[in-house]
């Protein structure tokens, strides 16, 4: 006679079982992330040889990009908790009707995004502060790698509504190849034509154009996300849902890039050297963070399901395990970060100086990776549930009154070097992550967290 297993083995083996259901969908994308930051690196060693003004030219509009970029990414942010609830609750109808709304989400910022960028890539290196001598270069770059904006927007939302129907492997597999096309496009351009940045800029365009039209064809062959032609049409009501959840996380995003921008300006101001370092040793640091956003996507996927399921107990389990695997994967990258610092800088640039003053900042981030993990996931918990005003409050306060007033005082007051910028950019992401987490943590706020009657309009 079989006895009745006591509640806490039942729950292990349910903690288990979502753990390894939170670890299958994030292996793809975070493979996806490291890969595409593995590409990069080639992508900005390959420019870096070129020499450190051809890496300032391709930097200095970095921050702007990710400016530019920040709206597709917010809509794609609204569309995975929207989807990923719908799929919680099994509303298939529901999920077509979002589906349709992709289309004209896509098309319109795409375009408009497209045709501001191309309007005002002549003067950004200007606003930026950047030297005289690499305006134009800048300039072209940013123009070329903006004009199929449609394509990068439509990677960002389609590969979000995939995601969220738990389909992480198509996305990764997509910007696997285009970003093997970028490298290889990059040699022949780079090297074999001479074209220097512009030939960088170009290899960049087509694989962008690449990955949103195979994204685009892969989000039309999903079975969930399918709908006919025919049907296509508005809604209001699910643009509206769209907007109420997305407009927070792309003010999140703008607060943050124009944090950035201001920041880089007064990083740019400190000279060639020092910013082509700062700059480089930025892209470094990707790769060792990365695995974070990864398990962000997963955890905000599952925590919408769990939220369209109205199961609590799934939803705190969900995010117990997610920080949990973030903090110990984060105190790993952190450590090798530490240790491979300066081999990574070589990689990026042939000048000594430059290597060794970005070695120094690697090695100051290095100890904060866990607590960047920490903000990351918990950002994406509270996505997942809708709530996106408090993230937006959180990153308001954390860039300008931590990292963008501090920076002004050690910079124009203090004139202090470069390794006091990165603590006041270590800084900002230790009190973000502390106050993304206390709402997490606390279990009445998580009881709040979970209503389900303003998951949407939080």
């Amino acid at each position: 006679m079989s006895r009745k297993q006591p509640w806490f083995y039942k729950r292990k083996i349910e903690d288990r079982e979502l753990a390894k259901q939170l670890i299958q969908l994030s292996v793809p994308t975070i493979l996806e992330e490291i890969l595409r930051t593995l590409f990069q690196y080639v992508d900005t060693a390959m420019v870096g040889q070129l020499g450190k003004q051809a890496t300032a030219a391709v930097s200095v509009t970095t921050t702007i990009t990710w400016l530019v970029t920040s709206v597709p990414s917010a809509i794609g942010v609204a569309v995975l908790t929207m989807v990923a609830k719908a799929v919680g609750c099994r509303d298939e109808a529901y999920i077509r009707q979002i589906s349709k709304q992709l289309i004209f989400l896509t098309a319109g910022s795409g375009f408009i995004l497209g045709l501001l960028s191309c309007v005002c890539s002549f003067r950004i290196p200007g606003w930026m502060g950047a030297e005289t001598a690499i305006h134009g270069e800048a300039s072209r770059y940013f123009l070329i790698v903006s004009l199929p904006m449609v394509f990068r927007a439509a990677n960002s939302i389609f590969g979000a509504a995939l995601r969220a129907t738990k389909d992480t492997k198509t996305p990764m597999i997509i910007n696997l190849t285009a970003n093997l096309m970028n490298v290889l496009l990059n040699i022949l351009l780079i090297y074999c034509l001479h074209l220097g940045v512009a030939g960088a800029a170009i290899a960049s365009a087509v694989s962008y154009t690449f990955s949103g039209t195979m994204m685009f064809l892969a989000y039309r062959r999903n079975k969930l996300l399918f709908f006919p032609w025919k049907s296509l049409s508005r809604d209001g009501g699910v643009f509206k849902e769209c907007v109420t959840v997305g407009m927070p996380v792309l003010g999140n995003s703008v607060v943050s890039c124009m944090g950035y921008v201001i920041f880089a300006a007064l990083v740019s101001g400190m000279g060639t050297t020092v910013f082509a370092a700062h700059s480089l040793a930025v892209t470094a640091e990707t790769c060792f963070y990365i695995p974070g956003y990864g398990l962000r996507t997963a955890a905000s996927t599952m925590v919408g399901i769990s939220l369209g399921e109205k199961n609590r107990k799934k939803f705190e389990s969900i995010s117990k395990i997610s920080i949990g695997v973030t903090l110990l994967m984060m105190c790993a990258t952190g450590c090798l970060l530490y240790i491979v610092a300066l081999p990574l800088m070589e990689l990026f640039t042939n000048n000594g100086q430059v290597a060794e003053l970005g070695a120094a900042m690697l090695r100051l981030v290095a100890f904060s990776e866990p607590f960047f993990g920490l903000m990351i996931v918990a950002e994406g918990i509270l996505f997942g549930l809708g709530k996106t005003r408090y993230p937006f409050l959180v990153e308001s306060f954390g860039m300008w009154c931590v990292r963008i007033f501090l920076t002004f005082l050690v910079v124009k007051v203090f004139g202090l070097g470069l390794s006091a910028v990165w603590y006041c950019m270590i800084a900002d992401n230790v009190v973000k992550s502390i106050l993304l987490a206390i709402p997490i943590a606390s279990p009445k706020c998580r009881e709040r967290l979970f209503s389900t009657e303003e998951s949407v309009s939080a």
